[in-house]
């Protein structure tokens, strides 16, 4: 039985999707801010997040970034908002899916199941659960314990920096962190005009890592926004 948790500060929203993933067979945890769903993620297995923007004490964009630090369980943001602009952000800082309200409660389910079969089949719930150190995106491999980095197989010799870089991308496929969040995240302190030292120092992984660094199999750059590693 998989653990669901749907956060949003509407009870009455909360309950109708409960009943509906129970009568799935989903075992249900609820929150109705942020912070109570960072608290129940401490206590609890989570298998996948329903996770609502517009909350009070902390949002869901907030909420999902905090989570995306440290775990990568599926998460579906669950919005009123329909405009695009919020959807991109919603997916660039680490949502796997989203769906706005009012939504069908039937698609809600199938999007659920959806999420929670590639995570469990093709996603990183094995790895999660029996294999933590290592971390994996189609050849690009990283042992958080040996502090090593292979690429298909071939160990290649990086700074500390470095592996921190690619430790945080990794640790967090698909979404896209901006220069000033890899630059506070990794250098522990605050960024000012820091543009040119982390460019220096994905451009030097890039040589390390990729076949050609001018067209990137794995650390790819979105223009305006920041970096990412590609989820292979």
């Amino acid at each position: 039985m998989y653990n669901i948790l749907v956060v949003d500060d509407d009870k009455e929203i909360v309950e109708s999707i409960e009943i509906y993933l129970k009568n799935e067979g989903f075992n249900i945890f609820k929150a109705y801010n942020g912070i109570e769903a960072l608290e129940i993620l401490v206590e609890k297995e989570i298998h996948l997040i329903l996770m609502d923007i517009m909350m009070p004490k902390l949002d869901g964009i907030k909420a999902t970034i905090k989570i995306r630090e440290e775990k990568n369980i599926p998460i579906i943001l669950v919005s009123a908002k329909s405009e695009d602009t919020d959807k991109i952000i919603g997916l660039n800082i680490g949502a796997d899916d989203y769906i706005t309200k009012p939504f069908n409660l039937l698609e809600l389910i199938a999007r659920v199941k959806s999420n929670l079969r590639r995570y469990v089949t093709l996603g990183n719930y094995n790895n999660d659960n029996f294999n933590k150190d290592i971390l994996k995106s189609g050849g690009l491999e990283l042992n958080i314990s040996t502090k090593e980095v292979k690429v298909d197989g071939e160990i290649v010799k990086i700074t500390p920096i470095e592996f921190k870089i690619l430790k945080l991308l990794l640790s967090n496929k698909g979404r896209v962190f901006s220069i000033d969040e890899i630059y506070e995240k990794v250098w522990n302190e605050e960024c000012f005009n820091v543009e040119n030292t982390v460019a220096v120092h994905v451009r030097r992984i890039r040589e390390k890592i990729e076949i050609n660094p001018k067209e990137p199999r794995y650390l790819k750059v979105v223009w305006g926004v920041g970096y990412k590693i590609e989820k292979l």
